[in-house]
């Protein structure tokens, strides 16, 4: 049975009785370059008409020749890849798997509010406990450690005079709360289901340095951040973040073909075939669709572009929701915003903020998303990389309209 929605442009859908929506999150992140880019569609149509499957070694010269692109645009200490994933849960699961192989530790530590996956072992990694209610998990020992959340700090410190807190007490919880076998620490390098978190200047490069000395590797999850979300192939690359591993998924296709990847320094690349692959790893058609995604996201001028769309989208965001009492924030890096809705009392407001993506949809065909599954309290802007300044104008006047609406029923904070 075949969708009762079909694609009428980059950024818009229609449903079976001709109304159109306008998506601002690209789908559900994975559509960088919107619902049917022409020349993605056309690689993974040529690709079909040669064949759909092969065994995963009779790939290899494809995936060399994706592995070699996206190799380019990495930080310069990663060199090498590995490309039988199809989602990020599984390429940040390779990723744990690599650095407990080369450390011989078993641990994770991951962050408050992070994301990671939707399986038995990256829920586990997961920095929210929704996941795991009513499911008995079993899985490897993890540490959670406060995330770079200036907004709402932990510590109940302001930055910069904080001197990164957030950062600088790693230590401790790699002394006293962890097992004493840190494997690896992995971050978002904007945490994204967590509520759009963009860390501070400076946050990484001392998280780095603490797991240096501590011989822990850094996993930077770009699953949602990748691809040019932020405005640059990778978003470590504006955060002063040099991790040792990359899990890339979502974005990698361009146009929603699963597809995943993990970069690495070439040390790292330690894992045999038989012990991290998937019957549709790797597969020809989304080996097809992420080369072509690569070509055109690193054309000249096209993630310049992104960047410049980006600022414009801020400007525009902030202009709109800067006299709504119960807007706390507004924060963001190149094509991936968020706003944050709180209550009378400034607390954190997940039933207004379900409501703003409710009405949204409903009355103003504009598709939205909220943090942590609908039970976190951010909205989610994140249009597709191809936005045009009249979509991203139109995205803004659909989102006025839904607050000025929903204002009615919501009281600001005292």
């Amino acid at each position: 049975m075949m969708s009762g929605y079909v694609a009428v442009g980059p950024l818009r859908l229609a449903n079976s009785d001709g109304t159109e929506f306008l998506d601002a999150v690209s789908g559900t992140f994975n559509l960088p370059l919107g619902y049917r880019h022409p020349t993605v569609v056309a690689a993974v149509v040529a690709q079909l008409g040669r064949h759909s499957h092969l065994s995963s070694h009779l790939e290899d010269p494809a995936r060399h020749e994706l592995a070699t692109k996206l190799i380019s645009y990495a930080p310069l200490a990663i060199k090498a890849a590995w490309i039988r994933d199809l989602t990020g849960s599984t390429a940040n699961e390779c990723a744990v798997r690599i650095a407990q192989r080369v450390t011989g530790r078993s641990e994770t530590m991951s962050l408050f509010l992070s994301h990671h996956g939707q399986t038995i072992f990256t829920t586990a990694m997961a920095g929210n406990s929704l996941r795991r209610k009513g499911f008995p998990v079993t899985t490897i020992a993890g540490t959670k450690i406060p995330a770079p959340y200036c907004h709402r700090c932990f510590y109940r410190a302001n930055y910069p005079g904080c001197e990164l807190l957030c950062a600088e007490r790693i230590a401790d919880f790699i002394e006293y709360a962890s097992s004493g076998s840190v494997a690896a620490l992995i971050v978002e390098p904007v945490l994204g289901n967590g509520g759009n978190i963009v860390p501070p200047v400076g946050y990484f490069p001392r998280l780095q340095a603490i797991c240096r000395r501590y011989g822990v590797l850094v996993i930077a999850d770009e699953v949602q951040t990748g691809m040019g979300r932020t405005g640059t192939m990778f978003a470590c690359e504006q955060l002063g973040l040099q991790p040792d591993i990359i899990t890339l998924a979502k974005g990698l296709s361009g146009i929603g073909v699963p597809a995943g990847a993990v970069l690495m320094r070439s040390d790292l690349d330690v894992l045999l075939p038989y012990e991290h692959s998937f019957t549709s790893g790797a597969n020809p058609l989304s080996i097809a669709a992420a080369n072509a995604t690569v070509d055109i996201i690193g054309a000249d001028g096209f993630l310049a572009e992104v960047r410049r769309k980006g600022r414009l989208l801020g400007e525009m965001l902030h202009a709109l929701v800067g006299d709504i009492g119960w807007v706390s924030d507004i924060r963001g890096l190149g094509l991936m915003w968020g706003i944050e809705v709180v209550d009378v009392h400034g607390a954190p407001d997940p039933a207004t903020t379900r409501k703003i993506v409710e009405v949204a949809q409903s009355r103003h065909r504009l598709i939205l998303r909220s943090s942590s599954y609908g039970f976190g309290n951010v909205v989610k802007i994140r249009p597709a990389l191809v936005a045009s300044e009249s979509d991203l104008e139109e995205i803004c006047d659909r989102l006025r309209t839904t607050l000025i609406n929903v204002s009615r029923t919501v009281a600001a904070p005292a």
